[in-house]
């Protein structure tokens, strides 16, 4: 069909997050497990993502990647889904995915790495600190229910994403706020979906590499 989806794939991955996102729309799509340094590299694949790097979704011949991207795209694709608001009250829902996407992404990725912006640098980089990227997100999860205000949206899969495998291992503060947060997130029906999924995936190809 020219409407089909098709989502490249690491279970070990981001992935995860459009693997939730796709659940929550509730269509129908199709996996494709690929490997890091073999298969995600091979030139049939870069073709659709030339980064060589997962998640990527085909929705016919439409190409989605990066996963603040493949969010909001599926969510406007989807409309029946419910997952954004509407166009008139989308300011939240843009500011914190894409404060995710930039800012917090690039805090912690740094702080995972090892690297801490000098003293008096902090114009220089986007985030400015970690610790000010963890005060403006405790706000933001603060003030209403779900990131974009009192309803679920395709918003609060992007940064619970981000916040929940950042309280899993540590590269997020573990603050109540964030807790409680992801807490009521992780309860969702799509996202317990998406991690069994995603956990058979990864228990399926460990076997076979053992094998």
């Amino acid at each position: 069909m020219a409407d089909d989806l098709v989502f490249y794939t690491n279970p070990l991955s981001r992935g995860r997050i459009a693997r939730w996102m796709l659940e929550e729309v509730g269509a129908p799509y199709r996996t494709e497990i690929l490997h890091f340094g073999t298969t995600m590299k091979s030139d049939g694949y870069k073709a659709f993502n030339p980064m060589g790097k997962v998640p990527t979704v085909l929705h016919g011949k439409r190409i989605v990647t990066e996963c603040a991207a493949i969010c909001a795209y599926l969510a406007s694709a989807f409309p029946e889904a419910g997952l954004a608001p509407a166009a008139a009250d989308r300011a939240d829902y843009y500011r914190w995915m894409f404060f995710a996407a930039g800012p917090l992404e690039a805090a912690v990725s740094n702080r995972a790495l090892g690297f801490e912006v000098p003293p008096g640098r902090e114009r220089m980089v986007g985030y400015g600190s970690y610790a000010d990227v963890m005060d403006a997100l405790e706000l933001a999860v603060r003030a209403n229910p779900y990131i974009a205000g009192e309803k679920f949206s395709a918003a609060d899969v992007y940064v619970g994403s981000q916040i929940g495998w950042g309280l899993q291992f540590g590269s997020i503060e573990k603050r109540p706020a964030f807790e409680q947060y992801f807490g009521r997130l992780a309860l969702r029906d799509a996202y317990r979906r998406a991690t069994e999924k995603d956990d058979e995936a990864a228990t399926e190809m460990q076997a076979k590499q053992q094998a």
